[in-house]
């Protein structure tokens, strides 16, 4: 077994690498048997840095990821950076120039990213079912993705690229059923994959390396050792070499590098503002709001640092001299609205602090909701909250702009703004046990030392990012929620307007995968897909250990089960036994207990469609978990003692008369190839 560097990729190493662009390699023959290779295999794991991939030549940028497209970089955790070249990007229709700066700052890919390749011709025969992400283990997978550290596969499926009817721009995907370790080096194998004409072959490149062959392409010499490692490495587990039709690795980015940005700017900020939070401002109180469960609903504005160019969408962070995010210069603090509501049942004893995380871009006055008004009161909660900007009422139009005019690299600033979303999140929270419960007025009718977060759709799925990161709160409940988004986008209703503008600047459906998977990286920075193993276990620093529970619907037309899954497993949680099904990864428990849990609510659609479409059949269960009378029950007694119960009736949480369906109708297979 060849010898790794511990850095990935030193500077010697690549140096090495490149001298040998100029040895002369030869083979013998066209056969498949082994041929030698009268060049020395280097015991260095070296690459070129490529525009393009000649093992897969079928399209610009696959497969990917993949590590040769990064640099060398010792000042970053991986060693490593990536180095996507701007004119191997997408061109939109537009014409206009596609940057890959914005994501060219990571020091690796997403440990949650789509794995892509366009295989001509390739059908879904053999492939991992998503149904049974288990059978990727098995000897027999057809698709393998390795981890190097340990030793073992990954558990994943893989599935045809169903989102565009252009059956010749499907792109092969490869979606791990596990949230990737960070800073990790990981090989994938394709195997013996079918088409029409029969089994897939390799590429010329590919060829050349497999097969140990001459090759006139200077991107193969300098790889002669890193494939004898991942051949060898394959081998291991039971694949041989001459079974591989394509076969590469690829590194993903350091916990440090995705988390730094927003814990530099929570520390930072939490010293600005002092022990008891932000300044703040009460602009007006409403008596009259839903009389008969509401005592004040309050309407004021808090002094946050701001960290943006400026408080609107499409501005960028301020970045200091040590590359982390900085107070505007000219502007260093701003003012944020926020929203509090406090329950009548507080005019006799103190509630709760309950910060809410609000839908898909929408707003602070998802508190008023009148099914709120009556839990708050109910159960001794007092909500509150502010607009998550970057992903709130005001951001759609940009996004709708970056995407039909083509700027594509100019999504980062959604991403960016989302970092000053976050920090106003835990500002608010910061305030509120701090200084607004020593109100003159108000505070009395808070209780400081009970603080615990609830999020619903976008605010379960932010409140993985928020239960990693606050020093504040504990526990919090995330509802119908999911990671990462680049997962989600394709098998949400809620996405299908965006992906309209989308198609409009980039047709090629490689196109829009290919951008998915890039944007992905920079979406861990404040996404769950970048905190949520570290919620429970080995928390981030400066943060304490948290636990949380997650409630799905099944059959969810927005956000689908299948990212609830994965953001369960990355927690490490456990699943409720509510007499539902059995979920990979997940082991199963009744209650009572303690810790991180999983519970889903079964409302009798049809089976979810296996295919990256959106359910869509009967009535979307999305809202309808948070309106009945045992999930309330359930989240208040995990919110104040930490312990997962079950109230629904006889402990089965089915609900199968609210499903909308039509009696004895068929559904048709959204996943037909028409």
């Amino acid at each position: 077994m060849h010898k790794t560097p511990r850095r990935l990729l030193p500077g010697a190493a690549r140096t090495l690498g490149l001298l040998i662009l100029t040895l002369t390699a030869s083979g013998c023959g066209d056969g498949e048997a082994e041929q030698s290779f009268v060049a020395p295999i280097p015991d260095t794991l070296t690459w070129p840095t490529l525009e393009c991939d000649p093992i897969a030549p079928a399209y610009c940028l696959h497969p990917y990821p993949s590590n040769v497209f990064t640099r060398p970089d010792e000042s970053s955790t991986t060693g490593l950076r990536l180095a996507i070249a701007d004119a191997s990007l997408p061109q939109p229709v537009s014409e206009k120039e596609v940057l890959a700066e914005p994501v060219n700052t990571r020091d690796g890919f997403s440990p949650g990213s789509p794995i892509l390749v366009h295989l001509p011709g390739v059908t879904a025969d053999g492939l991992v079912p998503e149904t049974d992400p288990a059978a990727s283990l098995e000897p027999d997978s057809k698709t393998v993705i390795l981890d190097t550290v340990t030793g073992e596969r990954v558990a994943h499926f893989a599935e045809i690229d169903l989102s565009r009817p252009d059956d010749d721009t499907r792109t092969l995907i490869l979606r791990p059923a596990v949230r990737l370790a960070d800073a990790r080096r990981y090989i994938v194998g394709i195997g013996e994959l079918s088409t029409a004409e029969g089994l897939v072959q390799p590429s010329e490149g590919f060829r050349a390396l497999r097969d140990r062959r001459e090759s006139s392409d200077p991107s193969i010499a300098p790889r002669r050792g890193l494939y004898e490692d991942i051949f060898e490495r394959l081998d291991a587990v039971g694949v041989p070499r001459q079974s591989l039709r394509l076969a590469w690795d690829f590194t993903t980015s350091s916990r440090e590098d995705t988390t730094g940005w927003l814990l530099h700017m929570r520390d930072e900020a939490t010293k600005l503002v002092g022990p008891d939070g932000p300044s703040y401002t009460i602009d007006k109180v409403h008596t009259d709001f839903e009389p008969n469960e509401i005592a004040f609903r309050i309407e004021g504005t808090m002094r946050v640092p701001q960290y943006m160019s400026a408080d609107k969408p499409g501005a960028r962070l301020s970045m200091g001299a040590d590359g982390m995010p900085e107070p505007n210069a000219k502007t260093p603090w701003y003012q944020v609205p926020f929203e509090l509501i406090i329950p009548k049942k507080a005019l006799t004893e103190p509630v709760s602090l309950l910060l809410y995380g609000h839908g898909l871009n929408g707003s602070k006055e998802q508190i008023r909701s009148g099914h709120f008004a009556r839990f708050m009161n109910k159960y001794g909660y007092a909500f509150f909250a502010t607009n998550l900007v970057g992903m709130s009422t005001g951001d759609p139009n940009f996004i709708i702009d970056v995407l039909g005019t083509g700027d594509f690299h100019r999504i980062t600033a959604m991403y960016e703004r989302l970092h000053q979303g976050a920090l106003n999140y835990l500002m608010l929270m910061k305030m509120m046990r701090g200084g607004f419960a020593k109100d003159a007025t108000y505070g009395k009718y808070l209780e400081p030392n009970e603080r615990y977060y609830h999020g619903i759709s976008q605010g379960g799925i932010f409140g993985g990012v928020y239960m990693s990161v606050s020093p504040d709160v504990e526990r919090g409940v995330l509802g119908v929620m999911g990671q990462p988004y680049s997962f989600l986008l394709n098998r949400s209703v809620d996405f299908l307007p965006f992906f309209f503008f989308m198609t409009v600047s980039f047709p090629d459906a490689r196109d829009q995968q290919l951008l998915l998977a890039l944007v992905q990286s920079l979406w861990d920075r404040v996404e769950p897909n970048g905190y949520t193993p570290y919620i429970e276990s080995d928390p981030l620093p400066g943060t304490q250990s948290h636990s949380v529970l997650m409630r799905a619907a099944v059959g969810d037309h927005q956000v689908t089960n299948l990212g609830a899954h994965l953001m369960a497993r990355a927690v490490g949680a456990t699943h409720l036994e509510t007499g539902g099904r059995d979920i990979w990864g997940l082991p199963k428990k009744a209650a009572p207990f303690s810790g991180s849990a999983y519970v889903e609510y079964a409302f009798g659609l049809p089976a979810d469609p296996q295919c990256n479409k959106p359910q869509s059949h009967c009535d979307d269960p999305h809202g309808k978990v948070r309106d009945l009378e045992a999930a309330e029950q359930q989240m208040d007694v995990f919110l104040r003692t930490g312990k997962v119960e079950n109230f629904c009736d006889q402990g089965k949480c089915d609900y199968s008369q609210l499903s909308g369906c039509e009696p004895g109708k068929t559904y048709f297979n959204i996943c037909e190839v028409k």
